[in-house]
């Protein structure tokens, strides 16, 4: 093997136990944001205001070395405000490249359903094609390139809410949740202890030994019958009957790419079903369209998924 698994494991340990400086109690969400950076996908986060979103993004981004954006999307924002423009500089009488917030490495587009779908668009394709079109001329975005977009869940007054097809541009959807009131306390502790708002996070690694992992990553073994339970996984969510429209391949390319970082992470060099079942529900649950009747029910695509892993047998590796 090209790469230690043991190394890989270790340093995303290190980066989360960074991260979990500032925050508290959410190890399993910031694993699987972890893994989605080391697997080169996108993550959507819905959830209420004040959950810490913005300072997850920003505590990762501070950990992994890379340069981090934000966007507050609202709706007067233009797709020119995120992908930037030519603009005229009378000093020198001519036009000059100004590069928007997207040409970094972490970008953190806040509450994105807050503006138009045109400017969505503008920032989906570039997530898409990793890469910004301005005048005929096209510029690849900043490697490694993680997009972090918030919605608020409760709040649908003047909002645009991302069609389906595009949410399917999204490795994972993921929740934080409130804390406990243990954790609370513990989070009020650090506060006082801290005496400021600020908190120092240092750095773990940077984007060179990032795109390295993700190179290492890509020789993590498959089994056929590992491949063979994703597929029927997804599949079985196209015949179920509460279910309008089931998860497209793009979801079982998501599980195949996560399945291998968690088994990365785990210090394997082989895959196993559980690298597979813990990335069912953040992985294809916003992938699902439900029949009209359940579309009020929040829980309604966990629940559905819950059954299709029930009904779903694993394979017994040898």
């Amino acid at each position: 093997m090209s790469e230690n698994y043991t190394d890989v494991a270790a340093l995303g340990q290190r980066v989360i136990e960074q991260v979990e400086r500032v925050i508290v109690g959410k190890r399993s969400v910031l694993e699987q944001i972890m893994a989605a950076a080391l697997a080169g996908g996108h993550v959507l986060l819905e959830d209420y205001p004040g959950l810490a979103k913005t300072l997850i993004a920003r505590s990762f981004a501070a950990a992994l070395g890379l340069e981090f954006r934000r966007i507050q999307f609202t709706p007067d924002l233009l797709p020119g405000d995120i992908t930037g423009g030519y603009v005229y500089n009378r000093a020198v009488e001519r036009f000059e490249l100004r590069r928007g917030p997207i040409f970094a490495n972490v970008v953190l587009a806040d509450e994105i359903n807050r503006a138009s779908p045109k400017t969505q668009s503008a920032l989906l394709e570039a997530m898409q094609e990793r890469q910004v079109t301005l005048e005929g001329e096209t510029m690849p975005l900043p490697e490694p390139f993680l997009v972090l977009a918030t919605q608020n869940p409760i709040e649908y007054e003047g909002t645009f809410p991302l069609p389906e097809a595009q949410l399917d541009r999204f490795l994972m959807k993921l929740s934080i949740g409130y804390p406990s009131l243990e954790e609370e306390r513990e989070i009020l502790r650090r506060r006082r202890e801290r005496r400021s708002d600020d908190a120092i996070i240092e750095q773990v690694t940077d984007a060179t030994e990032l795109l390295a992992v993700r190179n290492a990553i890509e020789d993590v073994y498959v089994d056929a019958d590992i491949e063979d339970y994703i597929v029927r996984l997804v599949a079985a969510t196209r015949t179920d009957a509460r279910v309008a429209v089931g998860a497209s391949p793009r979801g079982s390319l998501a599980l195949l790419k996560l399945a291998r970082v968690r088994a990365a992470l785990d210090g394997r060099d082989f895959v196993i079903p559980d690298d597979v079942k813990v990335f069912v529900r953040p992985a294809l649950a916003h992938r699902l369209i439900l029949i009209p009747d359940l579309w009020m029910q929040r829980r309604a695509a966990d629940e559905i998924l819950a059954s299709v892993l029930h009904a779903t047998p694993a394979p017994v590796m040898r």
